[in-house]
């Protein structure tokens, strides 16, 4: 009889374990919010403050020295996926794990200028490398697919998808900067704070209807403030080559209907501007800005330490800084404006980026209210005087939402780490019918952190910004587009909100 009810009990532990697994996310959280035992043990949930994070007071403690033998995921396995014509190129000796990792690149040394073969962080000789030639299958090389063709997308009528990524409460931790898919680095952060997610391969690189205008505006700043906008230093060549070979092989394939590159001849076409590039007249750089709407700012390893330093970028949408303010400076040095970031996020930010893989890119986004629409504000820019004083004649029809997207993501074969980002404006007006955002921001405006409200800058405008949400607020209640009562959280649809999908292709006229 003991034997039979044992059976049974072990067969119905398999099947409640089975059913337990198949359900959805929220149902599985739901069922464990009943059994409080297990529940206690469970990250907190969005509305729940955060515990203090033992990893993040290691860093502040005790961070170590270097990451000189800290790699990333090796990438050398992707070369089998090469074509047979090249494969015969790279029989080349490779060596052990042990050599390559002691025969590194360095960091300020183009690799055509080097005597014997040496290796990338991702364990690429440089010998592989040029035998890879000119715009390689970086899909393959990378492990991140190529975008999906786009076949609706109409220039002219494009809009940015529409990002809110307000979050409650607001917490800026290294969990800001941490996705969830690299689930080995995140075992004692607290995962309810993480506002990172895997990026969306369709999206990496957006286009809209500003493209000919933003284009236009990004070669003037180019032509007016230079090294201020575009710098590169020596040792990024590799690295800047990449990223425009990966850009240009994503805008072929994701907008096939306005690109085209002709390989041969190594000419790049591009038919919303009407114009021809050929690609080896200038540096990678120029042809980004000049075809790309999005800012880049590439960060290298030093092999001598480990730890990562801006080499190379072109940035037009920053705020307060510029490339000539950043250029060459360390991980922490570049976030050293940002409130909290050497005491929680640091250790952390270096630890991330030491074992980031190719094949894990991530997203976030970064908020503002800002008056009219400033894109490149360098420092001392006339602009900022609008963030001195809260100006009693301002109009609602100035004040915008400023929405910073920005994709983190490694390069396969320099293993250059790349940010990428681009500034869109929304009028803030637009909250009205977008369900709970209008009491999300209004939440964060009143309650937010001191100092990283005095980072956001917001003050400028929260006469004008704060009565219209509370309007808002009160009217989504009224018609019903939000619960009376309702308890300020992070959205589920974040960073969106609910039905923003059907209010963007009707803007679109789709």
């Amino acid at each position: 009889m003991d034997t039979t009810f044992m059976i049974s009990f072990c067969l119905l532990l398999i099947a409640s374990t089975i059913a337990f697994l198949s359900l959805g996310t929220r149902q599985r959280d739901a069922i464990l919010k009943l059994v409080p035992l297990l529940y206690r043990r469970r990250n907190s949930v969005a509305s729940t403050p955060p515990r203090p994070v033992a990893l993040e007071k290691k860093g502040l403690e005790n961070p170590p020295l270097n990451y000189k033998d800290v790699f990333p995921p090796s990438r050398r396995a992707s070369l089998a996926a090469v074509p047979s014509t090249i494969q015969k190129k790279l029989s080349i000796s490779t060596g052990s794990p042990q050599e390559r990792s002691s025969t590194i690149v360095p960091l300020a040394s183009p690799i055509e200028d080097l005597a014997s073969p040496a290796f990338t962080a991702t364990e690429f000789s440089t010998e592989e490398i040029k035998a890879l030639g000119d715009f390689p299958d970086y899909a393959a090389l990378s492990g991140v697919p190529l975008p999906e063709p786009y076949s609706e997308f109409i220039i002219e009528k494009a809009l940015p998808r529409p990002y809110r990524p307000f979050r409650w409460p607001y917490h800026q931790t290294m969990c800001r900067f941490l996705p969830y898919v690299i689930a080995s680095v995140l075992t004692s952060i607290n995962a309810s704070l993480i506002a990172l997610t895997k990026m969306e391969p369709n999206w990496w690189l957006e286009l809209e209807n500003t493209y000919v205008a933003r284009i236009a505006q990004r070669r003037g700043y180019f032509k007016k403030h230079g090294k201020a906008v575009l710098q590169y230093l020596p040792g990024s060549e590799l690295a800047c080559k990449e990223l425009m070979e990966m850009c240009i092989q994503f805008l072929c394939a994701r907008y096939p209907q306005y690109f085209s590159l002709d390989k041969e001849n190594m000419i790049f076409k591009n038919g919303i501007l009407k114009i021809e590039t050929q690609l080896k007249s200038m540096h990678p750089l120029e042809i980004l800005l000049n075809h790309v709407p999005e800012d880049f700012a590439i960060t290298m390893r030093d092999p001598m330490d480990g730890f990562y330093y801006f080499r190379a970028g072109v940035i037009c949408s920053s705020l307060g800084w510029d490339v000539g303010t950043k250029i060459g400076l360390q991980l922490h040095e570049i976030h050293a404006p940002i409130p909290d970031y050497k005491e929680k996020m640091r250790f952390s930010m270096d630890r991330f980026f030491a074992k980031m893989p190719t094949d894990k890119p991530i997203q976030r986004g970064s908020w503002g209210l800002e008056v009219d629409q400033p894109l490149f504000m360098p420092p001392g820019d006339p602009h900022e005087l609008h963030r001195l004083s809260q100006n009693p004649e301002l109009k609602l029809s100035q004040c915008h939402l400023r929405v910073d997207w920005q994709t983190l993501r490694r390069l396969p074969l320099s293993a250059a780490i790349v940010f990428n980002f681009k500034g869109l404006f929304t009028p803030v007006i637009e909250f009205r019918d977008e369900p709970h955002i209008p009491s999300i921001c209004l939440k964060i405006l009143k309650e937010g952190k001191k100092n990283m409200m005095e980072y956001k800058n917001t003050w400028h405008v929260e006469h004008v910004v704060k009565p219209l949400l509370e309007e808002y607020e009160k009217e989504q209640v009224a018609n019903g587009l939000m619960e009376d009562g309702w308890t300020v959280t992070t959205l589920d649809e974040s960073p969106w909100f609910l039905g923003w999908e059907e209010k963007w292709h009707r803007q679109q006229g789709f």
